[in-house]
């Protein structure tokens, strides 16, 4: 397929160079998002904890990476502008402030929550709201497992300040001798929270306390003998992102465990401290930590609320969610699930339709079957029991080929990864790591099988999710079963790219980066671009997770002028301005949050009015389209493709509750008609089979 430029060089010069919204704030905006959903009543009560949760961790991991960048590149030189155009400095300023307002919404949100909860029954109080014989108990809980682990370091000429490491809450504590009397010098030392205890500690039924609190309650027995003269909690969030050369190293596993240990002595990019702390101590803290004023953040307490996750799974069915079951379609659970596919393929939506019934079943079957020769299949984050990786094992056993491609870099799943990759050597997997320089993120399968008649048929998995039990339950994703000869010599070419010295690229129902899915996509905008321009029918639909490819977004751009409809669906962050005159008028963007995450990637082209319709891996950011192994497949069975054009017009339907993005990169939620009725809940319309047909029976 052609792709003549869809922008020459005078007509990228008439756009304007303020045409993208900047990345990291628009990630802000997803997890201000998020917190609207912790913030909306409509939800169940301890979901809307687990929202919490889910917002101080997302802030977390946006502090070690995405701000970690930018404190390299102040540090560097690098004079590299955002896609706002806006300086390293300059968005350093945007996006603290805009973080230091959504930590304070977050904090207040917790307090309304902490009295809806005691309303029913669940309290989270602070030590001085306990009775006499609460404090009994939890004094006899810290002599028998909190004390002895604990170790308090003092700051003095023959003590340096001690290493905070990243992500661990500590206890901020100045102490006097009182034999010095009122005059005498307090010094300080600092206390870490062990991370092995329970964030929140219950005392009785469904009534916690901060372990810090208790802690702190106990200072006099740490420090004995000595006067403690204030103490209060901080926590320090370091530079997480691994950087390891793969073109100077041997041993790739051993290089990224000597890098995940330096990852606890990155630099700090931010200090949360509590607001009740004295300038005194924090400017001793700020001065220890080499951090400025705009890296401080002071909360009121308590301090790291990801641990409201225990929280939220309390089991109280009524302050949760209705129970969901997922579907088993008849031609997954009856039969022979390689005979169902060889008379069609199966697309399987994911937590609607269960996936243990069909990919877990799908890997089972193959490990168990006889006539199976060989499996191969990418890894790139599964569950800590993984009926997967089981499945793989027993195929070993079994004395099957299995190769299987071990992501090790998966951001924060490094060592979990690593870990996987050994127990699957030592069954006797064949555990490769992938090509140098590119991170593996495509969702693959490949099962090779004697037919009874002798011949050897491909059985495939593509999918938009991880092979992962626990995240398929909330996680929304797809996959396609296949036993279509072109997509099993599709991944057979792939895999052997990726196992070996394959040269060869090209594919027949696939679109794979870093070789051709970019060029593959710009060719099929542009294609959309000659539709509108012929008068045929046009029009561009797109569900993916970020959307800030500057190339691809002037590309979109470029459709919209020549007046093609552009429907996007972002589930994060998204650089693109819609409805701008002149630039974007043809362009929505919604967002989808709720229940389950929205994880697939889908991408619709009008084609002239016979839809192609691709699903995969990919999302439109450089880091995909350019530094990794993705994979998009093509769905050819007509009535999935409706399936899947049905999802998408459902996200854009007016009906439909949903987050529209304007211009400036504001998010409007839409709940509610003209007449105050509430909105149709896509996610919780999706199961009743309304606007999706279900295509196995």
């Amino acid at each position: 397929m052609s792709a003549e430029p869809v922008h020459d060089a005078s007509e990228i010069a008439s756009l304007p160079p303020d045409r993208f919204l900047d990345r990291e704030e628009s990630w802000l905006r997803f997890n201000e998002r998020v917190l609207a959903l912790a913030e909306d009543p409509a939800v169940p009560l301890l979901e809307r904890v687990g929202f919490l949760a889910i917002f101080a961790s997302n802030l977390d991991e946006f502090f070690m990476v995405r701000v970690a960048g930018l404190h390299r590149r102040l540090a560097t030189g690098v004079p590299v502008p955002s896609l706002a155009g806006r300086t390293p400095r300059q968005v350093m300023t945007v996006i603290s402030e805009l973080a230091h307002d959504l930590m304070v919404r977050h904090a207040a949100c917790f307090q309304g929550i902490l009295k809806e909860l005691a309303a029913t029954g669940i309290a989270m109080v602070r030590w001085s709201d306990l009775d006499a014989a609460e404090r009994d108990r939890l004094h006899d809980m810290f002599v028998a497992q909190v004390y002895p682990i604990l170790t308090p370091l003092a700051v003095d000429p023959a003590h340096p300040f001690p290493y905070i490491s990243g992500q661990s809450l500590s206890l901020a504590v100045m102490v006097r001798n009182p034999r010095e009397g009122g005059a005498g010098r307090a010094v300080f030392a600092r206390v870490k929270v062990p991370p092995v205890l329970p964030r929140f500690v219950e005392i009785a039924a469904q009534r916690f306390v901060p372990i810090e609190d208790i802690i702190a309650a106990h200072l006099p027995d740490l420090f004995a003998g000595m006067e403690i003269v204030e103490h209060h909690t901080f926590r320090v969030t370091r530079n997480a992102d691994l950087e390891v050369d793969e073109d100077e190293t041997d041993d790739l596993l051993q290089s990224l465990e000597q890098e995940l240990l330096r990852r606890r002595f990155g630099p700090a990019v931010r200090l949360e401290v509590e607001d009740t702390i004295s300038d005194e101590v924090l400017q001793l803290i700020v001065r220890e930590l080499g951090v400025d004023a705009r890296e401080v953040y002071r909360m009121p307490g308590p301090l790291d609320l990801s641990g409201l996750s225990a929280i939220a799974r309390l089991d109280r069915p009524e302050l949760h969610y209705e129970p969901f079951v997922p579907e088993e379609p008849p031609a997954l659970v009856d039969g022979d699930l390689f005979e169902s596919l060889r008379e069609s393929e199966m697309l399987v939506h994911h937590p609607y339709e269960s996936f243990t019934i069909s990919v877990e079943r799908f890997l089972q079957q193959a490990a168990g079957d006889p006539r199976v020769l060989a499996i191969k299949q990418t890894l790139y984050r599964t569950s800590g029991d993984s009926p997967i990786v089981d499945s793989l094992i027993s195929a070993a056993e079994a004395g099957k080929e299995v190769t299987v491609l071990v992501e090790v870099k998966a951001r924060f799943d490094e060592r979990a990864n690593i870990t996987w990759a050994r127990k699957l050597e030592h069954a006797g997997c064949h555990v490769v790591y992938g090509l140098v320089g590119l991170k593996t993120h495509c969702k693959l399968a490949l099962v090779v099988r004697q037919e009874d008649d002798g011949s050897v048929r491909r059985y495939c998995h593509v999918g938009t999710g991880n092979y992962n039990a626990s995240t398929a339950r909330v996680y929304e994703d797809f996959g396609l079963l296949s036993a279509d000869p072109e997509v099993g010599e599709d991944l057979t070419d792939l895999f052997n790219h990726l196992t070996g010295y394959s040269r060869d690229t090209s594919y027949r129902r696939l679109l794979a980066a870093p070789h051709e899915l970019r060029d593959g996509l710009t060719a099929r905008i542009r294609r959309e671009i000659d539709a509108a321009r012929a008068g045929r029918p046009c029009g561009i639909r797109i569900k993916v997770n970020s959307l800030v490819d500057e190339e691809i977004i002037d590309e979109l751009y470029g459709a919209s002028r020549a007046g093609v409809p552009v429907h996007l669906w972002v589930r994060g962050s998204c650089a693109l301005m819609p409805g701008v005159p002149g630039l974007s008028e043809t362009i929505r963007v919604r967002s989808v949050l709720g229940r389950f995450l929205e994880h697939s990637r889908v991408y619709v082209f009008t084609a002239g009015g016979e839809p192609e319709v691709w699903l995969g891996s990919a999302d439109l950011m450089p880091r995909n389209l350019d530094r990794r192994i993705e994979v998009l497949v093509r769905i050819v069975d007509d009535e999935q493709r409706v399936r899947l054009v049905e999802l998408l017009d459902m996200a854009m339907d007016d009906s439909t509750a949903c987050w529209s993005l304007g211009p400036d990169g504001g998010w409007t939620a839409h709940t509610h008609d003209d007449e105050g009725n509430r909105l149709i809940d896509l996610q919780h319309q999706l199961p009743r089979g309304r606007f999706l047909r279900s295509v196995h029976g």
